[in-house]
C-alpha cells in the first residue's frame, strides 16, 4: 500500500488533530516559527494541508497525497505533486525550505535531505521538525505504529540521528528548540518553547547551506 493511501483516504481524520488538539499544534508552530526566518521564499515538503505553512506566510508546497494538496490549496498554498528524494525545483531558488515530519515518512532521508540542500540558496536554511522517538511522545508512537493507518509505515528519528543525517548533507550552524513537554492530550495550555533537545518529545532544527545569500 502506498504510504500516502491513508493520507487520500482519511486526510480529513489526520487534519482533525490539529483541532483536537490546539494547544500543541500551537506548541509545535511557535516553536517553528523561532528558527523558521521571517519573510523568507520558502518551500515546505510533505506540508500536508498546510497548518504550517499558512501561519508562516510560505506558499510553495509539495506533497505527494492529493487529497492533502486540495486542503493545502484551500489555504492559498501552491502545493505541486511531488515527493522529497525528487523536487521539481531547480537548484537554488529558495531562502527556506521546512519539513514538519515529513522526514518520518520519506523512503530515503538521506536523499531528501540532499534535495532540500540542493534547491537552497548559499545561505539559505532547512528547518526539520519531528517528534523525537526517544522522547515520551515518540515511544507511544513507536509502540503503537502498527495499531496507527498513518504511521504504520513511518520510521522515527532521534535527535542525533537527524543532526547526523543534516551534517552529512553539509548544513552548518546547527540550532534546536523543543516544546511539547506535555502530553498533546492533557495539554490545557501551551507549552513553552526552550532552545537544545532532550526533554520536549517535538524537536526543531535548523541548519544553514554555507555561503552568502545574493
Amino acid at each position: 500500500m502506498p504510504k500516502t493511501e491513508p493520507f487520500d483516504q482519511l486526510g480529513d481524520r489526520y487534519a482533525a488533530w490539529f483541532e483536537k488538539h490546539p494547544a500543541a499544534y500551537r506548541s509545535e508552530l511557535a516553536a517553528v516559527r523561532e528558527l523558521w526566518p521571517d519573510g523568507a521564499n520558502g518551500l515546505e515538503i510533505g506540508g500536508g494541508a498546510g497548518h504550517f505553512a499558512g501561519p508562516l506566510g510560505i506558499r510553495r508546497g509539495v506533497e505527494p497525497s492529493e487529497a492533502m494538496r486540495l486542503k493545502a490549496l484551500k489555504r492559498k498554498i501552491a502545493a505541486v505533486a511531488g515527493v522529497a528524494e525528487n523536487l521539481p525545483f531547480p537548484n537554488a531558488c529558495f531562502d527556506a525550505v521546512l519539513m514538519v515530519t515529513t522526514i518520518c515518512f520519506v523512503d530515503d532521508p538521506q536523499k531528501s535531505l540532499q534535495e532540500m540542500f540542493r534547491v537552497l540558496r548559499p545561505g539559505g536554511c532547512a528547518v526539520i521538525a519531528f517528534v523525537d522517538r526517544d522522547s515520551p511522545l515518540g515511544r507511544e508512537y513507536e509502540s503503537k505504529r502498527a495499531e496507527s493507518p498513518f504511521y504504520r509505515d513511518a520510521h522515527f528519528f532521534n535527535a542525533a540521528e537527524v543532526t547526523a543525517l543534516m551534517k552529512e548533507t553539509g548544513l552548518v550552524d546547527l540550532e534546536y528548540r523543543q516544546t511539547l513537554f506535555t502530553h498533546p492530550g492533557s495539554m490545557r495550555a501551551e507549552d513553552p518553547v526552550r532552545p537544545g533537545f532532550g526533554e520536549g518529545s517535538f524537536v526543531v532544527i535548523r541548519g544553514r547551506r554555507p555561503g552568502a545569500q545574493s
